[in-house]
């Protein structure tokens, strides 16, 4: 938040400047403009990452009614300067399809997005529709729900660039314990 000695000495400048301004107007423009809270959110440009490797994989549980396996390719997790956790998620069906993609997940919103899918020859193609959408609990079939409660977005709060450390740990101890 501004300080107050900060407020005084902008409306000070102002008013020596000859700037007719309203002094409410005044407050919401410095407000505005050093404010972090108040400032709109921006999303950092995702760079699509290397495809995934058989053994980068960390596995999570992604819902335990589900015969699909679910896996986090480690190279491929960030969180962005944005707060924006983005990794790669490969899931392997009971009957033996797998599906890749790149995904984000914002903490702050509870919202996941995905960003590309992965196909056969191992290259990337973008999303159709990179919008981004609610998590929602879901029963049977939740790996977002788990990703953003239980490791990316445990607090809910936007995690800084340095908890990745955390997340890689904590998906490994998992990976781990389901071996």
């Amino acid at each position: 938040m501004i300080s107050t000695r900060l407020r005084l000495y902008a409306a000070g400048a102002l008013l020596l400047a000859g700037i007719a301004v309203p002094a409410a107007a005044q407050w919401r423009l410095f407000e505005s403009e050093f404010d972090e809270e108040k400032k709109p959110w921006s999303e950092v440009e995702a760079q699509l990452p290397a495809y995934p490797k058989a053994e980068n994989l960390l596995r999570f549980e992604g819902g335990v009614s589900t015969g699909n396996r679910f896996y986090i390719d480690a190279p491929s997790l960030s969180v962005g300067e944005d707060g924006v956790v983005r990794y790669t998620m490969l899931v392997r069906a009971a009957g033996g399809a797998t599906n890749i993609s790149f995904e984000g997940i914002r903490c702050e919103t509870g919202e996941h997005k995905l960003y590309a899918v992965g196909r056969g020859d191992g290259k990337w193609v973008r999303a159709r529709d990179p919008a981004w959408r609610g998590i929602a609990y879901r029963e049977l079939n939740r790996p977002h729900w788990t990703l953003f409660k239980e490791f990316y977005c445990v607090d809910r709060r936007q995690p800084a660039p340095t908890a990745l450390k955390g997340i890689l740990e904590a998906l490994t101890r998992e990976s781990q314990r389901l071996r």
